[in-house]
C-alpha cells in the first residue's frame, strides 16, 4: 500500500520543489538584477518618478523614500517576495490536485451511472484507475446476478403455475365427483380416492422441489461441512433404495471402495445422490439394473450411477441439469418431478467443488460425480 502511490507522491514533491525554486530564483532575479543589478539604475527612476508624478513628492522627498523603503529594506522585502511567490506555487500546485481529484468524481459518477466501458485517469493516478475499474467489474457482475436470481424467480413462478395446474385440476375434479355422487358405488368412490390422493402426494412433491430449488437460490452457501465417509453414505442410501428397487424388479450391484473421504454439508451431499438414484429409478426399464461405483481418480473421488433404460439423445444431454428441464416422455408420468432434482444435485455438488455430467450410450445412462477428496486423515 504504501509504494502503491509513489508515482503520485513524487509528482506532489516535484511540483512543491519545482516552486519552490522557481520562488527562490525569482527572488534572487529581484535581489541581483533589479535591486543590486543592471536593472537598479532604471528601476530607481522609475520608483522616484512614480512618486513625483502620483504622489507630488519633491526629488528630494523621493530620494529619501527610496532610500528609507528599499535600499534599507532589501532583505524584508525579497522575503516578502519570495513568501508570495511560494504561496503562488503551493497554489499552482493545489490546482493540479483538484484537478486530480475532479478527475475522481468524474470516474466514480461514471461508476454509479454504469456507463460502459474502462475508467480512465491520469498516469499519477493508476493505482485508483485499476481500483475503480475492479469495483466496475464487481458492479457489473454483482448487476448480472441480480438480473439472472430476478429470471430465476420469474421462470420459478411460471413454472410453479404451469405443473401445479394439471394435478390440482385433477384433486379437484376427483373431489367433487365425490362430492357430487354421495351414492357412487364403493368400488369407483375407492377408485377415485385414491387418484385424488395420488394427485395430492405429486403436489406434495412438486412443492418440495420448488421449495428446494428456492432455498438453495437465497442460501446455498449454508451449512457446515464435515468429513464424510462416502462409502458409508452410498451403501446406506442403495439400502434405503430397497423398497424402490423391488416395486420396479430393479437389481443394484454397488462397487464402492473403501476409505473415499469428502469434505462437505452430509444433507446436502445425501440430496444429491438421492436425486440421482431417484431418477435412475424413475428412468430404468422393469427389470434393469441400477449401479453404484465409487473410487479414488488421483485426487478426487469419482461416483458413477448407471442406469438401463431408454437412450438420452446427444443433443439433450447438455440441458438435463437446467432448472425445470425434463424429457417430453417424462411429463405425462408420475415419477416426471418438476425437472428439478438433477438441477439441485448440479448446484450442490459445485458449492463442494466438484462436477456432475452425464453419458448415455444405447440403454445405459451414467450420471458422473465428482468430489475433491478429503486429506485430512482417515475417518
Amino acid at each position: 500500500m504504501k509504494r502503491k502511490y509513489t508515482r503520485l507522491k513524487l509528482k506532489m514533491l516535484l511540483l512543491v520543489v519545482l516552486g519552490t525554486l522557481a520562488a527562490g530564483a525569482l527572488g534572487i532575479f529581484l535581489l541581483e538584477v533589479v535591486l543590486d543589478g543592471v536593472l537598479q539604475d532604471p528601476f530607481a527612476r522609475c520608483f522616484l518618478w512614480a512618486s513625483q508624478a502620483l504622489f507630488g513628492q519633491t526629488p528630494e522627498e523621493a530620494a529619501r523614500l527610496y532610500q528609507v523603503y528599499i535600499r534599507d529594506n532589501k532583505e524584508e522585502i525579497l522575503t516578502i517576495c519570495i513568501m508570495v511567490l511560494m504561496l503562488i506555487a503551493f497554489y499552482l500546485a493545489l490546482g493540479r490536485l483538484t484537478r486530480w481529484l475532479e478527475d475522481i468524481r468524474l470516474a466514480t459518477g461514471r461508476l454509479v451511472e454504469e456507463q460502459v466501458g474502462p475508467v480512465t485517469l491520469p498516469r499519477e493516478l493508476a493505482p485508483i484507475q485499476d481500483d475503480l475499474n475492479a469495483i466496475r467489474i464487481q458492479l457489473a457482475a454483482r448487476e448480472r446476478s441480480a438480473q439472472e436470481a430476478e429470471q430465476r424467480k420469474r421462470d420459478l413462478v411460471a413454472f410453479l403455475a404451469h405443473d401445479l395446474k394439471t394435478p390440482l385440476t385433477s384433486v379437484v375434479g376427483y373431489l367433487t365427483l365425490l362430492h357430487d355422487d354421495p351414492g357412487l358405488d364403493p368400488e369407483r368412490r375407492a377408485k377415485f380416492t385414491g387418484i385424488a390422493l395420488d394427485k395430492a402426494l405429486r403436489l406434495e412433491e412438486l412443492l418440495g422441489e420448488f421449495f428446494d430449488i428456492s432455498k438453495m437460490d437465497l442460501d446455498s452457501a449454508s451449512g457446515e461441512k464435515v468429513p464424510i465417509q462416502l462409502s458409508m453414505l452410498l451403501e446406506q442410501l442403495a439400502d434405503e433404495f430397497y423398497p424402490l428397487f423391488a416395486e420396479k424388479e430393479l437389481t443394484c450391484t454397488p462397487d464402492i471402495r473403501p476409505h473415499l473421504v469428502v469434505r462437505g454439508d452430509p444433507d446436502k451431499l445425501a440430496r444429491v445422490f438421492d436425486n440421482v438414484l431417484r431418477n435412475a429409478v424413475s428412468y430404468s426399464v422393469p427389470g434393469g439394473k441400477v449401479d453404484v461405483a465409487a473410487k479414488a481418480v488421483g485426487s478426487r473421488a469419482e461416483i458413477t450411477i448407471q442406469d438401463e433404460g431408454l437412450e438420452i439423445p446427444e443433443g439433450e444431454l447438455a440441458n438435463i441439469f437446467e432448472k425445470f428441464y425434463r424429457l417430453d416422455a417424462a411429463r405425462s408420468t408420475r415419477t416426471g418431478g418438476a425437472g428439478l432434482g438433477l438441477a439441485i444435485a448440479k448446484e450442490i455438488v459445485e458449492l463442494h467443488g466438484g462436477s456432475i455430467r452425464c453419458e448415455s450410450n444405447g440403454r445405459l445412462t451414467s450420471f458422473v460425480i465428482s468430489l475433491p477428496l478429503y486429506r485430512g486423515g482417515k475417518l
